[in-house]
């Protein structure tokens, strides 16, 4: 009798046991499902421009374009037609332009995608210079750009091609071509 007993208790305790096992893991469940948020714009802007300036008020860069889509889900914002102006003083700005863009949530990335051309025009002790190029990444607080695409650059007669390019639009400024550089270069 007593064996039984401790048969009929031990199934008891693995009955309950094997119910509490459960609905814990029902419970655990519930919580893991998360709510989906879908990426899907919360407003637009259109023909907008972003100016940023430095503590004394002077033009550090600007950001236009026809058409902004702000997400809410990453904070990020894709553009349509951008155009970045990056200024230094004592020198002509550099602009930048794109078909498409995409900025970062905190800002410190913008992706300027499609063809991109970078233009600054020439100035006394500044030779005008052209590039042109694909999918840039740019770090505006940096004013510093990259990109790993075919790059075309022109600074009156002399030609410059590489693929990929680093770029600091600060003074000092550098370009850094990355591999297969070719230049051709006039002498007067």
């Amino acid at each position: 009798m007593l064996s039984r007993r401790r048969v009929v208790v031990g199934t008891l305790f693995i009955l309950l046991a094997t119910g509490s096992a459960l609905l814990l893991q029902m419970t655990d469940k519930k919580k893991d499902v998360k709510i989906k948020v879908e990426h899907s714009p919360d407003y637009f802007v259109e023909d907008f421009t972003v100016t940023d300036m430095d503590i004394d008020g002077k033009l550090k860069q600007t950001l236009s374009a026809e058409r902004m889509l702000h997400y809410p889900d990453d904070d990020s914002t894709e553009l349509t037609d951008p155009h970045l102006i990056i200024y230094e003083e004592g020198a002509p700005p550099w602009k930048i332009k794109s078909e498409t863009g995409w900025v970062s949530g905190d800002g410190q990335l913008v992706l300027l995608n499609g063809v991109v051309k970078i233009d600054r025009v020439a100035a006394p002790g500044v030779r005008p210079m052209h590039i042109t190029t694909r999918n840039l990444r740019v770090r505006p607080k940096e004013s510093y750009a990259e990109t790993d695409e075919k790059v075309r650059a022109r600074s009156l007669n002399d030609v410059q091609t590489s693929i990929g390019m680093q770029a600091w639009l600060n003074k000092p400024i550098r370009l850094k071509f990355l591999s297969k550089v070719r230049g051709y270069y006039e002498t007067h």
